[in-house]
Parts: C-alpha cells; sequence; structure tokens
C-alpha cells in the first residue's frame, strides 16, 4: 500500500519520543530529522519535505509543547495537522456548472489511466444519479475508442464517438448531442503523449478554446514519484488545470507525489485511484489520507464505503433473523460477499485505528485466503445443510471437503465456529433496549466476525 514506508518510518520516530516522556528542543529536532529523511525517501519533493520540516518545528519547539503532559502527542497532532494542510486542509469537488451539461476535461501522459478514470468518474456520477457522457477525443492511439467504448459500457455510460476525427469538432458535436439528449455532465477523454510535446498542448488548448470545460482534471499516476509532480507542473503551466486524479495509490508506491502535488503546483488532488475495478475511485479528502500515514486509520472513508457497498435492506434482515436466532450458513455467506464488496481485506483493515503495524500483509492475505476457504466449504454444501448444519455427519463432511478442496478439518473447524457464533448472537438477539438493537443491527450489517479470523 502506498505510504507503507514512509507511515513505518513515522511512527518509529514518534515511538522514541513517547519513550522520552518529557522532551526537550534537541529531542524534536532529532525527530524532525528522522521525518524529513522518511518524506524524501517517500519520494516527496525536497523543497516541500524541507519547508515541511521547518513548520512543523516552528511549532513543536514551543513552550506550551514542551511543558505539556503529553508532549509527543502533541509533536504529532502538529504533524498531522501540517500533513492536512500539505494535502490542500480540506476535500475540494467537481465544480458543477448552472447550466447543463457540466463540461469535465481529462488529461495525462498515455498510460497514466486517464481513459480508465474517464470510466471510473462516470460511475462515480451514475451513482449520484446523473447522466454522465464519455466522449472519445482521443483518436491517435490505436483501439483508444474501442478501450472507451469496452470500459465505458462496463461503468453503464454511453460513449460519443466520430471515429479518427478533428478531436476539436469531435468535442463540440458531443456537447451539442448531449444538450439534446439530456446528459448533465460530458467527460472528454483527450488524447495523450508519452512525454508532454508543443503537439500535445496545442490540441488540449484548442479543446479548452472551443468548449470551455468547466474542470480540467490532469490523470497522473503515482507510481512515477517526482516525475508526476513534474508532468503535474508542465501541465497547469501550460493549461491551466483545476485539480488532479492521482492514480495506482493502492499500489507498492512511495506515496511522494500525493505530498507533493498541491504544494508544487497549488491545484488539489480530487479524486485517487484506489484499485483496478470502476468503483475504485475515491474522493481525496486530505485529513484522512494524514491520519491514515500516521497509522490512525481513515473510520469515515470505512464508513463511506460500507454506506455505498453494502445492502442495508439485506442488514435489517439480518438483523430481524438474529433476533429470532434464524440466522444460518447462507446468510453468513450473502453477508461475507458484502463485505467483500467493499475491498481487499488489508485495504479494509488498515482503515481501522490502531490496526496499522499489528497486521500485515501476510496476514490480511492469510485472511482473505480464509474467508476463500469459509466460501468454498459452504458453497459445497446443500441447501439443507446450509439451513441446518447439524445434520451435517461425517460422510456429509467428506463429500463437503472434496468439493471444496479442502479437508475435512476445515469443515469441521467452521462448523465449530458458526455454533459459537451463534450462541453469541443468540445472546445479542435476546437482548433488549436500544443496546440490544444496536448491537443486531451492527451484527446485522457485517454478518458477524469471519470465521477463521
Amino acid at each position: 500500500m502506498a505510504f507503507e514506508g514512509l507511515s513505518d518510518k513515522l511512527s518509529a520516530a514518534f515511538k522514541r519520543l513517547r519513550s522520552k516522556g518529557r522532551l526537550t528542543e534537541s529531542d524534536v529536532k532529532d525527530a524532525m530529522r528522522e521525518v524529513r529523511l522518511a518524506l524524501l525517501e517517500a519520494d516527496v519533493n525536497y523543497k516541500v519535505a524541507k519547508d515541511f520540516v521547518a513548520a512543523v518545528t516552528a511549532r513543536a519547539v514551543g513552550s506550551d509543547v514542551l511543558t505539556s503532559l503529553t508532549p509527543a502527542q502533541q509533536v504529532i497532532k502538529i504533524v498531522d495537522e501540517e500533513l492536512t494542510s500539505l494535502m490542500g486542509a480540506e476535500n475540494s469537488r467537481i465544480q458543477f456548472s448552472s447550466k447543463i451539461p457540466t463540461i469535465i476535461m481529462m488529461c495525462g501522459l498515455q498510460g497514466s489511466g486517464k481513459t480508465t478514470h474517464s470510466a471510473k468518474l462516470a460511475r462515480y456520477f451514475k451513482k449520484q444519479g446523473k447522466r454522465p457522457l464519455l466522449v472519445a477525443c482521443d483518436v491517435y492511439r490505436p483501439a483508444a475508442i474501442e478501450q472507451l467504448k469496452v470500459v465505458g459500457e462496463k461503468a453503464g455510460a454511453p460513449v460519443f464517438d466520430m471515429g479518427q476525427g478533428d478531436p476539436v469538432k469531435i468535442a463540440k458535436k458531443a456537447i451539442s448531442h448531449a444538450k439534446d439528449y439530456g446528459h448533465d455532465i460530458v467527460i472528454l477523454d483527450t488524447a495523450g503523449r508519452l512525454h508532454i510535446d508543443e503537439q500535445l498542448m496545442g490540441e488540449l488548448k484548442n479543446i479548452k478554446a472551443e468548449v470551455g470545460p468547466h474542470e480540467i482534471l490532469l490523470v497522473i499516476d503515482s507510481m512515477t514519484g517526482q516525475d508526476a509532480v513534474n508532468v503535474a507542473k508542465s501541465f497547469d503551466e501550460a493549461l491551466g488545470i483545476d485539480g488532479v486524479i492521482l492514480t495506482k495509490l493502492d499500489g507498492d508506491t512511495r506515496g511522494g507525489a500525493a505530498l507533493s502535488v498541491r504544494a508544487v503546483t497549488g491545484k488539489p488532488i480530487k479524486f485517487v485511484g484506489m484499485g483496478e475495478k470502476l468503483d475504485d475511485l475515491e474522493p481525496f479528502y486530505p485529513d484522512r489520507m494524514a491520519s491514515r500515514i500516521l497509522g490512525m486509520g481513515d473510520v469515515l472513508t470505512l464508513i463511506d464505503k460500507a454506506q455505498e457497498q453494502l445492502d442495508f435492506k439485506s442488514s435489517e434482515k439480518m438483523a430481524k433473523k438474529l433476533k429470532e436466532n434464524s440466522f444460518d450458513l447462507d446468510d453468513l455467506l450473502e453477508q461475507m460477499k458484502q463485505i467483500r464488496k467493499m475491498g481487499p481485506l488489508g485495504q479494509i483493515l488498515s482503515m481501522l485505528p490502531g490496526v496499522k503495524g499489528q497486521i500485515g500483509d501476510e496476514e490480511a492475505q492469510q485472511g482473505e485466503a480464509q474467508l476463500r476457504q469459509v466460501e468454498s466449504i459452504i458453497n459445497s454444501m446443500t441447501r439443507a445443510e446450509r439451513a441446518k448444519p447439524a445434520i451435517i455427519n461425517p460422510s456429509r463432511k467428506r463429500r463437503i471437503a472434496a468439493g471444496s478442496g479442502t479437508k475435512v478439518e476445515d469443515v469441521n473447524r467452521l462448523l465449530r465456529q458458526f455454533d459459537q457464533m451463534q450462541k453469541m448472537m443468540k445472546q445479542f438477539g435476546s437482548m433488549g433496549g436500544k443496546k440490544g438493537k444496536r448491537l443486531r443491527a451492527m451484527m446485522g450489517g457485517m454478518g458477524g466476525p469471519p470465521p477463521g479470523m
């Protein structure tokens, strides 16, 4: 995950601060030296790292911090606030036009993920009840139009194209089409290049001059580190961008681009790509990202994911089953599928406060494997067996194990854990008052603790 190395190094520096109790100015400066090195190793722009450390140090060596009862916590709080400020202080949203359609022009270098993220953005708006139109303005790259049609279909958004024509004329015609057919958002997928050149910028300037986009969003690959920041600076100077979509922030990247883009260009990161699926696009919240970097979790984003992905009608149904003590293995399987919709288990766990550093990639992968194993075992059962596990005798267990590619011991473990879970849920189901109702709703929404976890 992005920022993992930075997060680990910052945690180590802060751990040393906490161990000292009372702090001296020298202690703070030693810790800030480690912070600066950690930022530089994370590929943060040198000047940005230097200015950041200077700002934190100036605040942290004040007498109100050094003489407080918890000076280390005060320093961490200052780092959190300065990190948030560095990335933009607050969430920056798309500015919609008062007259439809709102025109969003997507730009970026070839290979940055511009076409895919055009479709991700369309998907994001479609879930909000809007009617986006994707426009194929990349007429040079082989199969670019076909690629947009494929991802557009997956996103549930129509694609307007006129083949290998003039991108400026295509954009103008698409906007007329959007007005005629009631599309409230037009997303222009423009051409990219392997590097910035006059021809590319000239074409983008012409499109901007002719259609007057309300938002110009630059898509940059966070894996390219400082090169991404240089690209952002060049595009902004030539074109005047309104914001950035940072891709591959779920990958093994040092994350320096996310910490440098705003400071270098003055333009906000508006969205981040957190996976390969079309739903893996998140609005960028500087305060939440700062919390993740400092290992304090990101509960708000986890709640957003739950509200977006979980079927709360199903959750109410599960809560009712808990109260009636009729929760079976079919229900468990359904709830596990709902949790999986929220993303990889490691990503979900990383958003919980205090989990960072406690559960590594290997443990998260083991958890994923256990969830898949449980699904396989339940899928190998008959409906009668899922509804009433008590009927599963030794011969049935052997059949289930063979069908799921597991061992009889694995089947026994699942049945034993499910029996324990049912007993626990029965206690929740019998509880009265508001507390019992809240617990049933929570357990219904999450399907209870996943077996094996």
